[in-house]
């Protein structure tokens, strides 16, 4: 049992390791931009544009002007952006590899998804455990910074939906203990 037990602790910190190093090569090529569309309304906005917008709420003129075109309120989208959902990491990037999980990646990806439509899942779980890894939580925001490619889109009007769908996933997660 002694054995095992280390055994499955060498196991555990082999692959913390490995996501850390496979997360730093991932994050070398984050999202610079999201392409947010609202009906038929569709803006490129920078993801530093958008990540200064969810943490002090101030708007570029260009965000504004969006905004007030697709008729949506600033407050309800910051709230959307930096709402935390509390996960446990390793345990998100164990049930998003098994059949269920890609499931529920490929919900997502109807809303978060990259700009070819290809390679959404892998895109998606990279993003969410990247952003989960660090501090146990995940905002829409870290999503869409820690996303594998150039250009991230995102269909704006089913936004909240999802977001309940990602809180009702992380919800259903047992804790884990590692050690």
């Amino acid at each position: 049992m002694s054995n095992y037990l280390s055994n499955l602790r060498h196991f555990l910190y082999s692959g913390i390791i490995a996501v850390g190093v496979w997360s730093y090569s991932w994050a070398a090529n984050a999202s610079e931009s999201v392409v947010l569309k609202y009906r038929f309304l569709r803006e490129t906005i920078s993801v530093p544009e958008l990540s200064t917008f969810a943490q002090t709420g101030e708007l570029s003129r260009s965000l504004q002007a969006y905004l007030d075109l697709a008729g949506k309120q600033p407050e309800e989208l910051r709230t959307t952006l930096t709402q935390p959902i509390s996960v446990n990491g390793i345990m998100l990037s164990r049930i998003l590899n098994t059949p269920v999980g890609e499931v529920m990646l490929d919900r997502v990806s109807e809303v978060i998804h990259t700009p070819t439509n290809r390679a959404n899942r892998q895109s998606l779980r990279s993003a969410l455990v990247i952003s989960a890894l660090n501090d146990n939580q995940i905002t829409l925001i870290e999503i869409l910074d820690n996303y594998p490619t150039a250009d991230v889109h995102v269909e704006g009007d089913r936004l909240a939906d999802i977001l309940q769908q990602i809180t009702r996933l992380s919800q259903g997660l047992p804790p884990i203990d590692l050690f």
